[in-house]
């Protein structure tokens, strides 16, 4: 910068030759310079000013416009951050085969503490207590006046207790956002669903996983963001599935019974419309484990899937139906079931020590005749039997979409003897799930094709590999239609609906292995309906059910189950679209006289 000198020696040299005074032109400089330099600074001054304007504008804005997001937005509790991987909280619906909500999530709060935060830890844990009579008082003050920084206090809580524990006024007390599973229709279709709980949890959020049942099975499924929210959709009708729950229950009431299970399901899809297991329980409230005594007297015990019991004479329609299929009898041979049969020297035996004499193939089943069963089975033979047994799944635990079918391992005679053979004819000796049947008799219903149960909604029949022709599965339909017209099963007659089916009356066996109850049985009737045209099986198994209502009690399936399934269909038939036919028979020889 070049500055003009304050006593310039040209001007200085011409102002003395003019007689003019030279310090007034150094005067004159200086005010210059001085009014050159207070212009540059007020310039500097003025910038500066305008930047500063600018940047306050700037702060204010932001101010209001954070200002008014919060005064627009609801009123909720700080939350610490928790580092590290996010919990993926989200988790799809289940609906049944109509869309209609099974399970589902709710937005809920846990409640957390800061101890250290506290202003009146005392008064704290005596308020929490009133909101919450289960919590100790005595062992909150000792962990609010402790040394922890953090501690749950409740891992859920409703909209009433969330506002109560504010009202508090505790700044220690804090409110972690949770999503939690529902169960809107409570105890309905509860051993089916399962139960959910927390996994991984952070004050922000937790993961919400299976416990038990399809929640379990399908627990990677349902949490996958990948689905965008598309519902697990079940094979199982919510309205069905009520009219069974129901029938089931006041038939287990009515019948003094200790337990019950039913399973509804479609022959040719495999599909479970209604699984039923009673007592049962509330997955929004699920029990815990019982630590003592059976399993199978825990409310959690699933007795269609891993209650594994003998079954009773149903299985004799398979003895039946194989003989048909090697070609070794027809409905009309003859069998003599005359006392005494002995196998291996153990005596076989009819109910209540009966003679039936000569019996045809067709009034075996229908009288449910054990010796003539037992009969069958040997001509059969014992690999024979196996085979076609292991074919209907009678070998293994069910393929079911529950992770309780696992527990469902069917008991089979250590040792396969003659005697095995003729009483597994019979179903005694052998110990398999109402399901394992289910799937059975829906072998013969469909036309002889195995169809393995699923609790997914199919698109169209899934038939499996064929395991009796065509010819015998109706042949065995019509057999077990003579049981209810004629047989032992009288009582599943339902206008209109075509029932058959047969009866199952099994000792049932001691706790401890060592033979059977005298006065304990196991019951069940598995039924097709309609017969003329098979589309469902539904199995109803009680356990030690006694009907009182004669001068002696009775036990037999007959008296018991078969009642209660008849009930069963008749709320369920129109429920799945089935209208009722009236059959036609041969009409009586009329003869016209004349008066």
């Amino acid at each position: 910068m070049i500055r003009t000198p304050l006593r310039p020696l040209a001007r200085i040299l011409d102002a003395r030759r003019k007689g003019e005074n030279p310090d007034a032109i150094e005067r004159e400089n200086l005010r210059i310079r001085h009014e050159q330099m207070r212009d540059k600074a007020r310039s500097r001054a003025e910038g500066r000013l305008l930047v500063m304007a600018v940047m306050f504008f700037c702060a204010f804005g932001v101010i209001g416009a954070r200002m008014g997001t919060l005064a627009a937005s609801e009123p909720e509790e700080p939350r610490a951050q928790a580092t590290g991987a996010s919990i993926i909280a989200s988790r799809a619906d289940i609906v049944d085969r109509q869309g209609r909500i099974l399970a589902t999530n709710m937005e809920t709060f846990s409640l957390y503490a800061h101890p250290h935060q506290m202003v009146d830890p005392n008064r704290t844990a005596a308020e929490l207590v009133k909101i919450f009579p289960e919590l100790d008082e005595e062992r909150l003050r000792k962990d609010f006046t402790g040394p922890r920084k953090f501690m749950w206090v409740r891992k859920k809580l409703s909209p009433e207790q969330k506002q109560k524990v504010h009202d508090i006024g505790e700044p220690g007390l804090l409110f972690g956002p949770r999503e939690m599973r529902l169960y809107p229709n409570g105890a309905l279709a509860s051993h089916v669903l399962g139960g959910a709980s927390f996994g991984r949890e952070g004050v922000h959020s937790a993961e919400v996983i299976g416990t038990a049942g399809i929640e379990k099975f399908f627990d990677e499924e349902l949490r996958d963001p990948a689905r965008e929210g598309a519902p697990l959709e079940l094979s199982l009708d919510l309205t069905i599935q009520a009219a069974t729950e129901r029938v089931l229950l006041g038939g287990m009431k009515l019948m003094n019974a200790k337990g019950a299970a039913s399973v509804l399901m479609d022959v040719y899809t495999g599909e479970v419309i209604a699984i039923a297991s009673l007592p049962d329980f509330d997955p929004n409230d699920r029990p815990r484990p019982l630590t003592q005594g059976e399993a199978a007297d825990s409310p959690l015990f699933n007795r269609a899937v891993q209650g594994v019991y003998e079954l009773g004479s149903t299985f004799k329609i398979f003895a039946s139906a194989q003989a048909l299929e090697l070609g070794l009898v027809n409905p009309n041979t003859v069998i003599d079931t005359s006392p005494p049969m002995r196998v291996n020297n153990h005596p076989i035996r009819e109910f209540n020590n009966k003679n039936y004499g000569a019996l045809t193939v067709s009034d075996i089943i229908v009288k449910s005749s054990n010796r003539g069963t037992g009969k069958l089975a040997l001509q059969i033979g014992k690999a024979r039997q196996q085979e076609f047994l292991k074919s209907l799944g009678f070998f293994e635990p069910v393929p079911f979409e529950m992770i309780e079918a696992k527990g469902g391992q069917p008991l089979l005679p250590p040792r396969w003897a003659d005697i095995s053979t003729v009483t597994v004819s019979y179903g005694h000796g052998i110990s398999t799930t109402p399901l394992h049947l289910a799937a059975g008799y829906a072998a013969l219903a469909n036309g002889g094709y195995y169809v393995q149960p699923t609790l997914l909604k199919q698109d169209g029949p899934r038939l499996g590999p064929r395991v009796v022709s065509e010819r015998t599965a109706a042949q065995s339909v019509e057999m077990l239609r003579k049981v209810v017209t004629e047989g032992t099963a009288s009582f599943g007659e339902v206008p209109g609906y075509s029932v058959a089916g047969k009866t199952g009356t099994a000792d049932k066996p001691r706790a401890n292995g060592r033979g059977y109850y005298d006065d304990k049985v196991i019951n069940t009737f598995a039924s097709v309906f309609p017969s003329n045209n098979p589309k469902y099986v539904l199995i109803v198994t009680l356990d030690e059910p006694v009907e009182t209502s004669g001068t002696k009690p009775r036990r037999t399936a007959g008296w018991t189950a078969v009642p209660v399934a008849a009930e069963m269909i008749r709320r369920v038939a129109p429920l799945l679209g089935l209208r009722p036919e009236v059959e036609t028979r041969q009409l009586t020889g009329i003869i016209n006289t004349s008066n």
